[in-house]
């Protein structure tokens, strides 16, 4: 027998009974010729006693065990002193007066502690992940995911959703990402494409009246590696026929608050925050904002527009705006170079040729720029930022996207510089009516934003054909401290609006058919 009992599951009541565990050397210590070792499984850590006076014999093997050797033991589990209980661990009133054991195996000296605060780089990491997955964090981390998906599928289940699996194996269609392609033994010259969604297998599914659906269904696309992007993925895939946007956002935030109720025992508030990508954009410079903290950008290209400051003025005929960010009290720990050198760097990557800035002070504001200001402007900006003694005002001009992008970037690290933001808060937020096209250079025409089968906002229908680039779609985004946990749209039902989406893409009826035919 491996064993009867789990190391991190013994307690007091465990007392005097004899036990057999397995599991890990984690750390050893000899102490007046009584060898104490940590032994942990997946449950956790006990401390277990070989003394020669209860097995010479076991002593002796013990003596010779070093860090990750693997072993069973047998043993009687006792109180510990008060003196020598270990508040730290669950298991520290007790500890295992070792009489038996057997190494199952040895092990080489690990190219890092089996610990969480390690210095390894993420290539050691990975290289030897098995023993990676071994530390406490990385292992908590799978037993929180198989605990989100198990609440998944419960409440899925108790709303009426079948749960059905879709091909890998498939046909490339139109979506965001480049595909990743497979040949075919059985077609020489032709290609299957890795999913980077079950898009058109779900409505598929629909059509076929399933009209509840849902998958943990693996995803596959080729696009640049980021932190938060990698070339295979897992996500939620839901559909659901005969249901209007707001009923199924209700839904999916009652999935939320009960998977954050279950698995970390926080309650959410309802209903949750929403902003349009417009707002959104204009607020936070995001399509995604952190709203754990304030330091929202402030539009002042009317208040620029008539100071005498060149560039404003020029910016603002040229249709571009100008806008700031107020950093509240912090004027006095940034120097002119910090401003000019530091803050800038953060927003040149986005296009913003420059970073202009303002002290406000009693009576005025002090910089680079306040001679352009008269005092009524300056009372102003004053006004309009909800300025103090103090402040720090950063400005941007440019365009629509630079000006959101770079003053966007900057409020998040200075967010984070400053410590404004409330790493124990969740901040869940619905990003709605995102542009339904935009337009491509590249390819010189319109592409779907989330794709082609997306529904207009009905007021927008008429606009469709004569103005693409300022339709809005029936689309949104889950969003969750400045990360976007999902997304989701309304499809289009309508044959002859689907053709006309098609046309205003580009799409020859030839390719609009071979686009979704299997």
């Amino acid at each position: 027998m491996y064993r009867n009992a789990n190391c991190g599951e013994l307690t007091e009541t465990f007392a005097g009974k004899k036990v057999t565990l397995a599991g890990w050397v984690q750390k050893r210590r000899d102490l007046g010729g009584v060898i104490f070792i940590d032994l942990r499984d997946r449950s956790g850590i006990v401390q277990i006693v070989f003394n020669p006076q209860v097995s010479q014999e076991a002593w002796n093997k013990a003596d010779k065990l070093r860090s990750e050797y693997c072993v069973t033991v047998t043993g009687e589990v006792v109180k510990r002193d008060p003196e020598a209980v270990n508040e730290k661990i669950k298991t520290g009133t007790i500890e295992v007066m070792i009489n038996e054991i057997t190494l199952l195996n040895k092990s080489k000296t690990p190219p890092f502690p089996i610990e969480d605060d390690i210095e390894a780089s993420e290539d050691i990491r990975l290289n030897y992940r098995y023993l990676d997955l071994r530390r406490p964090e990385m292992l908590e981390t799978l037993k929180i995911r198989n605990k989100i998906t198990h609440t998944l599928r419960d409440f899925l289940d108790e709303n009426d959703f079948l749960d059905v699996e879709t091909p890998i194996l498939t046909k490339s269609t139109p979506e965001g990402a480049r595909d990743y392609l497979v040949p075919s033994r059985v077609h020489p010259g032709e290609f299957y494409a890795l999913p980077q969604s079950p898009q058109l297998f779900k409505q598929l599914l629909m059509a076929s009246g399933i009209e509840k659906y849902y998958q943990i269904a693996r995803c596959f696309r080729d696009e640049d590696l980021r932190a938060d992007r990698q070339p295979e993925f897992t996500q939620v895939d839901m559909e659901m026929s005969f249901f209007e946007v707001d009923k199924f956002q209700n839904m999916i935030e009652e999935m939320l608050v009960r998977v954050m109720k279950e698995v970390k025992g926080i309650d959410i508030p309802r209903p949750f925050k929403r902003l349009t990508y417009a707002e959104s954009i204009d607020l936070y410079g995001s399509d995604k904002p952190d709203t754990r903290f304030g330091m929202t950008l402030i539009d002042l290209t009317d208040i620029a527009a008539d100071s005498t400051l060149k560039v404003f003025k020029e910016v603002q005929e040229k249709g571009g705006l100008v806008k700031a960010i107020n950093a509240k009290g912090v004027a006095a720990q940034f120097s002119r170079k910090q401003v000019d050198e530091d803050l800038r760097a953060v927003v040149s990557p986005y296009g913003a040729k420059g970073l202009a800035w303002l002290k406000v002070e009693e009576g005025g504001m002090k910089g680079p720029i306040a001679k352009f200001f008269d005092e009524a402007l300056t009372a102003r900006i004053i006004e309009r930022t909800n300025a103090e003694p103090g402040d720090l005002l950063l400005f941007v001009a440019d365009k629509k996207k630079i000006v959101a992008d770079s003053l966007g970037a900057l409020r998040l690290h200075l967010g984070k510089l400053l410590g404004l933001i409330d790493e124990s808060a969740y901040n869940f937020l619905w990003v709605t009516h995102f542009p339904l096209l935009s337009y491509s250079e590249e390819e010189h025409r319109y592409v779907a934003e989330h794709h082609p089968f997306t529904m207009p906002v009905l007021e927008d229908l008429d606009k469709i054909e004569s103005d693409p680039g300022s339709v809005r779609a029936q689309s949104f985004d889950m969003v969750l401290n400045g990360y976007e946990l999902g997304s989701g749209s309304q499809r289009i039902s309508d044959h002859d609006l689907q053709e006309k989406m098609f046309k205003v893409l580009g799409f020859t009826k030839e390719r609009a058919e071979n686009s979704s035919a299997f």
